[in-house]
């Protein structure tokens, strides 16, 4: 398992790469005529694609931009913040692909509702090649990899981070906040995709901008360690931990492992879950959605994880304090600069992000779990209630449980839904090249 787990940096860069190639970098070549989609009117039926980008970024700013980060420091070095970052810039492309290829082939329930994603774009190609049966197959995997991590990074390593930090700065026992996280879900996560995009439409920027000043504050205050800072970020990238050091060894390295995997953990391009949300946005251009995951890969990895990284490595207590505990490791760096007071708000930080992630991705195993079993339109079903029950039950789970485990079986599940999502959007290059050249004749 652990040469699949480094074969997906490969996989994903090389997939980027040629995405950038085959749509020109259209969105570095016209950056303005691109990104004027944000404040265009929604058209359709669904959620305005904002609170789509909105509930987007509520799954993917949670334990990967805190935890992670410090977990991929530890674990990595320095050097892993340079393979997040270059990860998720050429990831970028990635999922606004993903996103058009969701939008071109979501489906609509007899009550109006939208409803995409990678197993309904896997499906379609399969058996427009004459493959249907091997299409499903192989789309039904990904669904069910897609409920395994819904239990595992969606709502168990979120809790556990929540529960971790308000235990470490209030000393509250975690069995406690597991409940009360538990009983937060329930009005949030059995209202559907537009109780959670309203919740999140609050939360999210809010949230993300109190976790960004903390961030800077830190960093304003030992500004003399951030070149330095910078300097082990570059040069531990090209330590390769082997002794004859060439390619093998660099793509064998901790820090790229740990840099994609917890970069891809933070903002899931290429493997497939985000354009779940996505695809109810209230559109008719799937192009200009996509634009929309190139904003979120932006704000989630390149500005937030980054800065979040830089804060530790520039802190008193850097990231080697607590080399198998991201939470304390994170809370240790931010309270030995700004004080004790930076526990308390850290804590809360991690309780905005964790819920917000834990209500996103309630929906993805809603929508994984309606491609497996189709229900009727406007109907939950009794497999719905018990995927519900069992959410909520496993947030209680994940806050007093140890995360090693679920961190592994997280990543393999994450890992193999990634290299299915690769293939398939290689095999669907054209249609995208399309859609974006159609859309840009257009604009």
């Amino acid at each position: 398992m652990q040469y699949l787990l480094s074969a997906v940096p490969i996989l994903l860069m090389s997939t980027g790469i040629f995405y950038f190639i085959r749509l020109r970098g259209f969105y570095l070549r016209h950056p303005i005529r691109t990104l004027s989609v944000l404040g265009k009117k929604p058209t359709g039926q669904g959620i305005s694609p904002t609170r789509a980008l909105l509930m987007a970024l509520a799954g993917t700013l949670g334990v990967g931009n805190i935890v992670g980060v410090a977990t991929a420091l530890s674990l990595g070095g320095a050097g892993a913040v340079f393979w997040m970052l270059l990860s998720a810039t050429i990831a970028m492309v990635l999922k606004y692909a993903e996103i058009v290829l969701a939008l071109k082939h979501r489906r609509w329930s007899q009550a109006g509702e939208p409803c995409g994603g990678a197993p309904y774009y896997i499906q379609d190609e399969f058996a427009r090649r004459g493959w249907r049966t091997g299409g499903k197959i192989l789309a039904t995997i990904f669904a069910l990899l897609c409920l395994v991590n819904t239990f595992t990074m969606g709502s168990m390593l979120q809790s556990n981070a929540v529960a971790m930090a308000i235990q470490g700065v209030f000393d509250i026992p975690v069995g406690v906040v597991g409940g009360v996280l538990s009983l937060l879900c329930i009005p949030v996560v059995w209202g559907g995709v537009k109780k959670i995009s309203a919740v999140t439409q609050t939360i999210v920027p809010l949230m993300t901008l109190g976790f960004l000043v903390m961030c800077l504050a830190v960093i304003v205050l030992r500004w003399e360690r951030v070149p330095t800072a910078l300097a082990s970020i570059v040069t531990q990238a090209l330590d390769t931990h082997s002794v004859g050091g060439g390619i093998a060894g660099f793509l064998t390295s901790q820090a790229l492992r740990y840099g994609v995997m917890r970069g891809l953990v933070s903002n899931e391009a290429g493997c497939g879950t985000a354009p779940m949300v996505h695809a109810t946005a209230q559109t008719n251009c799937p192009a200009e959605q996509g634009v929309f995951g190139l904003v979120e890969v932006f704000v989630d990895t390149i500005l937030l994880c980054s800065i979040t990284a830089l804060a530790i490595l520039v802190s008193d207590s850097g990231y080697t304090s607590y080399p198998h505990d991201g939470v304390k490791t994170a809370v240790s760096a931010f309270t030995s600069v700004l004080g004790d007071w930076a526990g308390g708000f850290f804590a809360i930080a991690v309780l905005f992000f964790g819920v917000a992630t834990i209500f996103c991705w309630a929906h993805y195993g809603m929508t994984a779990l309606t491609y497996l079993y189709q229900p009727k339109a406007g109907r939950k079903g009794v497999w719905g209630r018990i995927f519900l029950i069992l959410y909520v039950v496993s947030v209680w789970v994940g806050a007093v449980t140890t995360p090693d485990g679920v961190w592994a079986m997280a990543d393999v599940a994450l890992a193999v839904m990634t290299v299915i999502n690769l293939a398939v959007l290689w095999l669907m290059n054209g249609e995208v090249r399309e859609e974006t050249k159609e859309w840009m004749r257009r604009r």
